[in-house]
């Protein structure tokens, strides 16, 4: 089964959480001193906010599937498509590790496939080790070309990630 992914950038951590647990009815499922998500079941989704951003508003939106034959048939999908993907494989971010791949749409947003396979102590384990790593994990090649965004691609032809 299936479960939207909506990532916002926000100024005000808290001001947000109390807004969103408002809006939806319910706590943060995960709350960090730079991240909140809820776990939405009617509808599902999983809503995201972070400060890690470099503008507030949307950063991407995905799709989180329960087994990895759901990510498989996504992939399918997208390459039969012909979209450009950008399939990172296993990686660490926003408190998680997932296997995972991008596509961007043709306005530029970057959609992001993942299965999570457990939660982790760290926003980014990348990040621990090299400090100075980009502040989240979307890697270079999905970002959204109207707005800069630390968790989406930037270019189709970059394999560089940095982290979410």
């Amino acid at each position: 089964m299936k479960r939207f992914h909506v990532h916002m950038h926000v100024d005000d951590l808290a001001k947000n959480i109390a807004f969103y647990s408002q809006l939806f009815g319910a706590e943060p499922a995960r709350v960090e001193s730079d991240y909140a998500k809820w776990m939405i079941d009617e509808p599902r989704v999983n809503f995201a906010i972070s400060t890690r951003g470099n503008k507030p508003g949307l950063d991407h939106l995905g799709f989180q599937v329960d087994e990895a034959q759901e990510l498989a048939e996504l992939k399918a999908r997208a390459e039969s498509a012909d979209m450009a993907l950008l399939d990172e494989g296993t990686t660490t971010c926003c408190y998680a590790r997932s296997d995972k791949h991008w596509i961007t749409d043709p306005q530029g947003i970057a959609w992001e496939h993942f299965h999570s396979l457990e939660n982790i102590p760290v926003f980014n384990e990348a990040a621990q080790s090299a400090p100075k790593a980009s502040a989240c994990c979307t890697p270079a090649a999905a970002a959204p070309t109207t707005a800069s965004s630390c968790c989406a691609p930037q270019t189709q032809t970059s394999n560089s990630k940095s982290c979410c």
